[in-house]
C-alpha cells in the first residue's frame, strides 16, 4: 500500500470548528438509532453499542437482539424498543423491517457471531432502510463483508466501517503494517469512511488522526461503544466523516477519564458509556 499524506490530528480546536448539529424539537429530531446484533450469549454488545448511541446525543433507540434474549434485554434498557430475531434460520421479523425503515442511522454486527447470518440481516435492513439513511458496520458485519464484496455494491446509504486491525486485514486480503495506509486504502475500495485504530478516512481524500488513544481501550466491548457512538451522532444529524472523527475522539478521551480511578488497563467498555456525553459537552 501506498503512503499517504500524513493525517490532520483531531484536536479540540478542531472539533470545536466543526460543531455537532444541534437539534431542537423532541425525541425525534435528535434522531432514532437501530442497532441489529446480539447473538444468543452474547447481547451485551447490542447493550452497549446502544447505550453509546443515547449517550452520544441520539433520541430514540431501537434494538434487535436473539429472541431468547430480547425480553431481558428490554427490562435492562428500559429506554429501548426491543424487537426479536429467530434463532433457527427463519425469516427477518416484519417489526425489525419496519424499525430499518423509520431509522435514522442503522448499526450491524455487534455481538452476532455467524457470518451468513450477520450477511442476511444486513441485506434485509438496508433493503428496508432509506437511501439516505446512514450505515455503520462492526464485527461480524465486516466479516460478512470481506466474504462477499457484493453486499454493499450499488446500495445508496452511505457507510460507515469500525474494523479492528484483523477484520481491516481481511477486507482489504492484505497483511496490515501501516495503519494510515491501510484506512485509506479500505476507505477508497469500499467507498466509506473507515475508523481504523485512531485513524480516520474518508473516500474523498480526507484523512483525521486521533492520538488520544491508549492500551486500556482494547478491553472487551470497548470496539462496541466507539460503533454506537458514531452511530449516535449520526442520528442527531452528523455527516459521517464527522461522526467518525468526533466518535473516535470522544472514545479515545473517555478512556483517558477514566485512568486516574482505574489505571490504564483497569476499566471497562460499560464505564466508558458513562463518559461519553460529558466528553462530548466539553470539547
Amino acid at each position: 500500500m501506498r503512503k499517504p499524506p500524513e493525517p490532520e490530528i483531531i484536536t479540540p480546536h478542531l472539533l470545536r470548528g466543526w460543531p455537532l448539529p444541534q437539534p431542537q424539537g423532541d425525541k425525534k429530531a435528535r434522531g432514532t438509532a437501530l442497532v441489529v446484533g446480539g447473538a444468543r450469549f452474547t447481547p451485551g454488545a447490542v447493550l452497549l453499542a446502544g447505550l453509546a448511541a443515547l449517550r452520544a446525543g441520539a433520541g430514540r433507540l431501537q434494538l434487535a437482539v436473539a429472541d431468547s434474549t430480547a425480553i431481558a434485554l428490554s427490562i435492562a434498557v428500559p429506554e429501548a424498543a426491543v424487537v426479536g430475531l429467530p434463532e433457527n434460520g427463519g425469516g427477518v421479523p416484519d417489526g425489525l423491517l419496519a424499525m430499518a425503515a423509520d431509522a435514522d442511522v442503522i448499526a450491524v454486527g455487534p455481538g452476532l457471531d455467524d457470518i451468513g447470518e450477520a450477511a442476511r440481516l444486513m441485506t434485509a435492513v438496508l433493503d428496508a432502510a432509506g437511501k439516505d439513511t446512514p450505515v455503520v458496520l462492526d464485527a461480524y458485519a465486516l466479516g460478512a463483508l470481506s466474504r462477499d464484496n457484493d453486499l454493499l455494491r450499488g446500495r445508496p446509504q452511505p457507510v460507515v466501517l469500525t474494523p479492528n486491525t484483523g477484520e481491516a486485514a481481511r477486507l482489504l486480503g492484505d497483511e496490515i503494517t501501516d495503519v494510515s495506509a491501510a484506512a485509506v486504502a479500505l476507505s477508497a475500495g469500499r467507498h466509506a469512511v473507515v475508523c481504523l485504530q485512531g485513524d480516520i478516512a474518508a473516500p474523498d481524500g480526507r484523512h483525521w488522526r486521533d492520538e488520544n488513544g491508549d492500551v486500556g481501550l482494547g478491553t472487551s466491548g470497548s470496539g462496541d461503544v466507539q460503533a454506537g457512538i458514531v452511530a449516535g451522532l449520526l442520528a442527531r444529524g452528523a455527516d459521517p466523516a464527522q461522526a467518525a472523527c468526533w466518535g473516535t475522539f470522544a472514545h479515545s478521551v473517555s478512556g483517558q477519564r477514566l485512568i486516574p480511578r482505574h489505571g490504564r488497563t483497569g476499566y471497562l467498555a460499560r464505564e466508558l458509556v458513562d463518559e461519553v456525553a460529558y466528553t462530548i459537552a466539553t470539547v
